[in-house]
C-alpha cells in the first residue's frame, strides 16, 4: 500500500449508507474492486446499508452517482471502474469526462463520492490493483468512503 492510500480508519459505530457504483465492462476487474470494497464496508462499518448499482460502462456511471447523491440516498458514494488504455486517447477523454463529472456531482450535492474509475495502461495493472490483497483499489474507496462519511457527519452536527 502506498503511504498516502488511506489507513484503515476505526470502525463506524452507528448505521450508514454507502452507495456503490460499478461498471459492468472490464467485468472481472471491476468485480474484484466491488468484492474487495463490499467486504471493507461490512468490516469497517458493520450493519451499514450498501446498496449495488451495475451500469454498462464508465460512461454511464456519473448519471447514476447524481441520482444517488441528489435523492440523498447516500452518506458517500462509491465509483467502480475500469478503462484500458488502447490505441487511440479514447480511454484518456473517457477517463477524464467521468472524473470531471464526478467532482461536479460531489460539490453540487455535498454527497462525497469516491472516485475509484482507474484508467490503467495494461491488464497486469488492472489484475494488480482490482484483484490482488496487496493492493487493491477497492479497499482504498471503502476507506475514503467511511472516512469522509465520518467527517461530514463530524461537520454537519455543528
Amino acid at each position: 500500500m502506498s503511504k498516502l492510500a488511506p489507513r484503515r480508519p476505526r470502525s463506524l459505530k452507528d448505521k450508514r449508507r454507502f452507495a456503490i457504483v460499478a461498471s459492468l465492462f472490464n467485468g472481472q476487474y471491476v468485480d474484484g474492486l466491488v468484492a474487495h470494497a463490499s467486504k471493507e464496508l461490512r468490516a469497517l462499518s458493520p450493519g451499514a446499508a450498501i446498496a449495488l448499482h451495475r451500469v454498462s460502462g464508465a460512461f454511464e456511471i456519473p448519471i447514476v452517482v447524481r441520482e444517488i447523491a441528489a435523492g440523498k440516498k447516500a452518506d458517500a458514494i462509491l465509483a467502480l471502474g475500469v478503462i484500458l488504455q488502447g490505441k487511440t486517447s479514447h480511454a484518456q477523454n473517457l477517463a477524464r469526462s467521468v472524473t470531471d463529472a464526478l467532482q461536479r456531482i460531489a460539490l453540487e450535492h455535498g454527497v462525497p463520492i469516491i472516485n475509484a474509475v482507474l484508467s490503467m495502461e495494461t491488464e497486469a495493472q488492472a489484475r494488480e490493483r482490482c484483484l490482488g490483497a496487496k493492493i487493491n483499489r477497492g479497499v482504498e474507496a471503502a476507506r475514503a468512503a467511511v472516512q469522509i462519511a465520518k467527517v461530514m457527519r463530524g461537520l454537519r452536527r455543528k
